[in-house]
């Protein structure tokens, strides 16, 4: 098939390509800067140089690449800009759903997250409703509905990524306040995913039924539990306690879908990842 990877330069953008190639399909690619059109033919996809922000140009290009098949992994996330994300979220989606549409597109895959859902002690799972008192539901909301619109829209609720490009990496934002301690050991649930099995759930996808499926490895963790494993994987000092009767917030989540429909993420718990980094173990792509 001919598909249109939106996002293609991003952490999971450029681990997909080479999927998606090796699969057999035909990948054009989009980018808002030309100076990374290079990486996206090394890859082996025809680049796309457009502001997924200005819709008349959205329209125009998609319409000139005339995909079979749209896959969303858009963030604007490098500069930690939270707000700038969201736009992207909610107008890019908006202009690439449209755009999609209107040149008769049926199938559009989309990146989301996991972990939005309203606190509880069980597993979540995709039919659980999500949290809007949480800072990212508008953005969120926005993109999944938009989604929801196409005749075949499948949502792909990924967990907190990590490896080489990712916040996680040693050189990644997290890592910097893990080592200068800012970060400590709290009941906060979170699910992670290796970038690497992101980008596999996004090809299995392609085949896959409409609606939302969690990407999430097989141990969700709190930060109690992760955090003194991640930091010693970093060779930071091992961070001091929040406090005995810190409330524990967030939520475990559940890929249980996502195996059922053949999914099954090679690093299977974010442990054997950590120790991957501390090993010296590098993904196949460099980072952002």
């Amino acid at each position: 098939m001919k598909i249109l990877l939106a996002g293609a330069t991003g952490v999971v953008g450029r681990r997909l390509i080479p999927l998606l190639v090796q699969a057999g399909h035909e990948v054009a690619g989009t980018t808002r800067r030309t100076e990374r059109t290079g990486l996206l033919g090394d890859l082996g996809a025809t680049p796309v140089v457009v502001d997924m922000l200005h819709g008349p140009a959205v329209r125009k290009a998609v319409a000139q690449v005339r995909p079979d098949i749209v896959i969303h992994q858009l963030t604007d996330l490098s500069e930690e800009d939270f707000a700038a994300n969201s736009r992207l979220r909610i107008a890019g989606t908006r202009n690439l759903v449209d755009a999609a549409k209107a040149a008769g597109v049926e199938t559009m895959i989309a990146q989301s997250i996991a972990w939005l859902y309203v606190p509880g002690d069980t597993a979540a799972v995709e039919t659980d409703p999500l949290d809007s008192s949480l800072l990212p539901y508008e953005g969120v909301a926005a993109l999944e509905e938009a989604v929801g619109e196409m005749p075949h829209g499948v949502v792909l609720r990924y967990g907190a990524l990590y490896g080489p490009g990712t916040w996680y990496a040693p050189d990644g934002a997290i890592a910097e306040r893990v080592r200068a301690g800012s970060l400590r050991p709290t009941p906060s649930w979170t699910s992670f995913v290796h970038a690497d099995d992101a980008a596999s759930a996004a090809l299995a996808a392609l085949d896959w039924p409409a609606g939302a499926v969690n990407i999430v490895d097989d141990e969700p963790a709190t930060t109690a539990d992760w955090l003194p494993v991640y930091s010693a994987a970093l060779g930071a000092p091992t961070p001091g306690s929040a406090g005995r009767h810190a409330a524990a917030t967030g939520r475990p989540v559940s890929n249980a879908k996502a195996l059922g429909l053949g999914w099954k993420p090679q690093v299977a718990s974010w442990r054997a990842g950590f120790a991957q980094m501390e090993a010296g173990v590098d993904g196949p792509v460099p980072s952002n």
